[in-house]
């Protein structure tokens, strides 16, 4: 599964993107802080069952935090976030939501799956599979699957995912157990940690005297 490490990368891509003429060091870790904030519900997995996953990689999350941006900033006569942080507030704010479901959750949900609707609906999704053009078959995708629904789906009851902060979900810890917090799992994740550090130092160094 991706690490933490690999969804603040995705984040740095998204701010170096979106941010534009308003990057800056506080900017970039806005954005970056937002996209590690889905992971944090890992620790609240041994207090919670089924708490990884669900708590804080809802798609329910993002879509509320926007809506407050876009309220925020459009609804009223006064914006709290421009009179509290500049008048780049709101946008800043609006790119961290967007850099929290694009690097925080989206990555999760086509690796491991997410409960994308908890606590409305418990039940975990995964969105994966393959797209290619056979001279044999035709076009063939597993991204739908048009099978009968198992019987019994993923929910918090029965699914739990091991981490550094919950390493053995399903039993009590009755010895030393070896917590493993990754980095990089794959040559994919280092070649996306190298390409966002690389693209917003460059960005950063670009907005240095600005």
């Amino acid at each position: 599964m991706p690490s933490t490490l690999v969804h603040v990368a995705v984040g740095g891509l998204v701010g170096a993107a979106l941010l534009g003429d308003r990057f800056t060091p506080k900017a970039i870790a806005v954005v970056l802080v937002a996209a590690a904030v889905p992971d944090l519900d890992s620790f609240l997995a041994p207090l919670v069952a089924g708490a990884h996953r669900s708590a804080l990689h809802t798609l329910l999350l993002p879509a509320l935090l926007g809506a407050a941006v876009y309220v925020d900033a459009r609804m009223f006569d006064r914006s709290r976030l421009r009179e509290r942080w500049g008048a780049d507030a709101p946008y800043v704010a609006g790119v961290a939501v967007v850099a929290l479901l694009a690097g925080g959750i989206i990555p999760d949900l086509v690796t491991n799956g997410v409960n994308a609707v908890w606590p409305l609906h418990d039940q975990f999704y995964t969105v994966n599979g393959k797209l290619h053009l056979s001279t044999t078959e035709g076009l063939v995708q597993t991204f739908v699957d048009l099978s009968p629904e198992p019987s019994r789906p993923s929910t918090t009851e029965n699914t739990r995912y091991s981490t550094g902060a919950d390493p053995t979900p399903w039993k009590e810890d009755d010895g030393p157990v070896e917590r493993v917090f990754p980095v990089v799992t794959g040559g994919w994740q280092l070649m996306l940690v190298v390409l966002s550090a690389a693209t917003v130092g460059v960005r950063s160094w670009q907005t240095r005297d600005a």
